[in-house]
């Protein structure tokens, strides 16, 4: 034992010293990494600001208000002290209250985005100052101030950290050099050359079944804290992280290496369409939250988004290998375009997706229909996108992003051509309980081809949990509910919980009116007194919503409180959607209802969000409803009350929300009587708390969780990969 004490006092003596040399290190990479972040952060901001701030200073009279209200607005994200516009000479033009005394404008001549921090008795504070430029020409800069208490915060958590490390480094460095001191020589060469050769790692999951016995306990007290380090990290590093665009290509730069990455989705990103009175091609962006996520993606790594060519223009604008390059501003990555007769797109859209797999997953009271013809098509069409797939990567194991329903059977034909793939497949609608899925004629096809997936997500775990139901009952499989995961054919896929959300701050938003402004406009469009009370739903014409239970909620919300006849409209909004399938065209409405069937861009969605006293999502079966956060996302007011079915995603995260039973019709009348009686106080506390969920929980990070889950499989591969090689190699020798 004396000897072991020899090494281990000199060993914790010079782990000492280091700890003492690289925490100042580490406190300053820190704070430096902290400052080029604070930097992007300025710089999105002030570029998303400069088209509204040209618009707000184009009237000089009341330019003052505008421009601080509109500061006010931007001034709710996380950690922004102050706001303040230079003009063109220098001086300050426009500044919110706390504008610091001590920050000055740049020099004229200064026309580049520059940054410094400054030191106040209250802590420091991060200025940069961005130009921004309007239809004119130049408006000078905008100046950002951030409050870094916060940095001043995590670098005592990040110091902590890293000696709390040293201390467990110098733990088990002792442990072992006691145990070694122990042990014979030889037990210690032959179990040192089992770690080396790999077949420790390969033996079992916790890789102790061919550690040499004199050695496991070593080995165990090793992984347990490899695995609490790793915990660790992950869990700060997701919760430190400030999600949004710069996020996702950080993922993809550091942790993904610049990986090839491909998207296949039904929808295209940017649709290419010919109008019909001038025969003008116009470029159209769906509004969709899947588009907003998962473009920043492709646009960071220049990959390539693959989806069926639906536009009117879209044969015309593509070059002869069926590519397009997008945004046309300022191209980033390219659109392969996939062709589909009428034929095709009736039987593999309209039909087996939308008439069969749509109402099975829904389970809403409508019969799905299966037809063998639908079936071919779209079967052919999965795998025509395979075929595609696999033609477009140029790297054996590229990452590749699948998206919803249409596409089941993809994951396992990807597969068969690139078996090194990293798949990521995300439902977006929910899945059903075995009992419900096993009507499907070609069950246990689907459940294979979306089990070539290397992650398969879901929005809930309700809906993992039925998955692995289904998977259990029809195939024969491995369903491991401790690791999330199901091992079948040789192969293993996650099976995980990823709930989608908006993008924050909404684009929408930022060039939004007061909400009173935006109550006016709406009560005087639809001709409705200045104190009547507005309900509101959005939604596509679409029997799983709930609509028809809506309308029945607000007849009897009027039968048991009389007094609202007069005092209260709900509002309606039904966009277009699947017109050709005929359960879809039979909606109608009635007074006090405004029904208003038509598309709406997402300015004047979050304009009516924004006028309403409530908003009533009353889906039968929905896999999230992005509605419900949008709603929440729009009232910056802190007002207004989200009414919420029971049978959506949501409910299970906006939890402040009036939760309801759209079936039934008295719980859903008091809903609305509640909501409109509702305090103030009670609504900011409400609202309040789901702004909070949806901020730090928004599109970005449902898309990072994903990526970051897929950096850490391909990484755990390659590792086994290099140990497994360098078994073969000590078994040679």
């Amino acid at each position: 034992m004396p000897l072991s004490l020899r090494f281990v006092v000199p060993l914790a003596l010079a782990l000492a010293a280091i700890a003492y040399a690289v925490v100042p290190l580490v406190d300053r990479l820190t704070f430096q990494w902290f400052v080029r972040d604070l930097d992007a952060r300025g710089a999105l901001i002030a570029q998303t600001a400069q088209e509204p701030l040209s618009e707000l200073m184009r009237e000089p009279r009341g330019a003052k208000a505008r421009v601080q209200r509109y500061f006010e607005r931007i001034m709710q994200g996380e950690r922004i002290f102050a706001i303040g516009l230079c003009d063109r000479a220098g001086h300050l033009a426009f500044a919110s209250p706390t504008f610091p005394q001590a920050v000055q404008c740049p020099p004229p001549e200064q026309r580049d985005a520059r940054s410094w921090v400054l030191q106040l008795r209250d802590g420091p504070l991060h200025v940069s100052a961005n130009p921004v430029a309007g239809d004119a020409g130049p408006l000078a800069s905008l100046v950002i101030v951030h409050d870094m208490s916060f940095a001043e915060r995590r670098s005592a958590d990040t110091k902590k950290y890293v000696l709390w490390l040293f201390a467990g480094i110098a733990a088990v460095v002792a442990l072992i050099t006691m145990v070694i001191a122990e042990i014979s020589w030889r037990g210690w060469v032959a179990g040192l050359k089992a770690l080396m050769s790999g077949e420790t790692l390969l033996r079992s999951p916790l890789g102790l079944a061919g550690t040499a016995p004199e050695l496991r306990p070593i080995a165990r007290d090793l992984q347990v804290l490899v695995r609490d380090l790793e915990a660790e990290r992950a869990g700060r590093d997701e919760s430190q992280t400030t999600w949004g665009p710069e996020a996702l290509r950080r993922i993809l730069r550091q942790d993904l290496k610049g990986d090839e990455v491909l998207i296949v989705s039904n929808r295209e990103p940017y649709v290419h369409v010919r109008r019909k009175d001038n025969n003008v091609v116009e470029i159209q962006r769906p509004a969709s939250g899947l588009v907003t996520a998962l473009e920043p993606i492709v646009r960071a790594c220049s990959g390539t988004w693959i989806a069926h060519g639906a536009g009117n223009a879209d044969r015309d604008t593509v070059d002869k290998n069926d590519h397009v390059m997008v945004p046309p501003e300022r191209p980033a990555y390219r659109i392969r375009r996939v062709w589909l007769s009428p034929e095709e797109e009736q039987g593999y859209y309209y039909g087996f997706a939308n008439e069969g797999l749509w109402p099975l997953c829904h389970i809403a009271h409508t019969r799905p229909v299966f037809r063998a013809p639908d079936w071919e098509h779209y079967q052919n069409v999965n795998r025509r996108f395979a075929e595609i797939v696999a033609d477009e990567a140029h790297s054996e194991d590229p990452i590749i992003l699948v998206q919803d329903y249409h596409f089941a059977l993809l994951p396992r034909m990807v597969r068969e051509r690139l078996p090194r793939a990293t798949i990521i497949t995300f439902w977006h609608i929910p899945w059903p309980n075995p009992e419900a899925f096993g009507i499907l004629p070609w069950r246990e096809e689907i459940l294979d081809g979306m089990l070539g997936s290397s992650i398969l997500g879901f929005h809930t775990q309700f809906h993992c949990n039925n998955f692995f139901d289904t998977v259990d009952r029809f195939l024969e499989a491995r369903v491991d509910r401790e690791t999330f995961s199901i091992s079948y054919g040789g192969d293993t896929t996650e099976v995980r919980r990823y709930p989608i959300s908006i993008e924050w701050p909404p684009a929408a938003l930022q060039v939004q009116a007061p909400v009173a402004e935006c109550r006016r406009r709406v009560r005087e469009r639809l001709g409705l007194a200045s104190d009547v009370k507005l309900g509101v739903g959005v939604d596509r014409l679409d029997y799983t919503k709930g609509i028809l239970e809506r309308f029945s909620a607000v007849e009897r919300l009027l039968e048991l409180e009389p007094r609202w006849i007069g005092q209260f409209s709900f509002l309606q909004v039904a966009a277009p959607s699947r017109s050709s399938i005929d359960e879809y065209q039979n909606l109608d409405a009635y007074q006090p209802i405004i029904l208003k069937i038509e598309h709406h861009d997402a300015a004047q969605v979050y304009e009516l969000y924004r006028a309403s006293e409530l908003c009533y999502v009353s889906s039968l079966h929905d896999g999230m409803n992005l509605v419900a956060k949008e709603f929440v996302a729009a009232r910056d007011d802190e007002q207004g009350v989200l009414i919420l079915s029971q049978f959506t995603g949501a409910a299970r995260e906006l939890a402040e929300a009036l939760i309801v039973n759209p079936y039934d019709f008295e719980q859903s009348a008091a809903a609305l009587h509640l909501a409109l009686t509702m305090s103030p106080e009670e609504q900011r506390a409400r609202m309040r708390s789901m702004r909070n969920l949806v901020q730090e929980f928004n599109v970005f990070r449902w898309a990072g969780r994903m990526l970051l889950d897929a950096a850490r499989m391909r990484t755990r591969k390659r590792v086994l990969a290099r140990t497994r090689a360098a078994r073969r190699k000590a078994g040679a020798a």
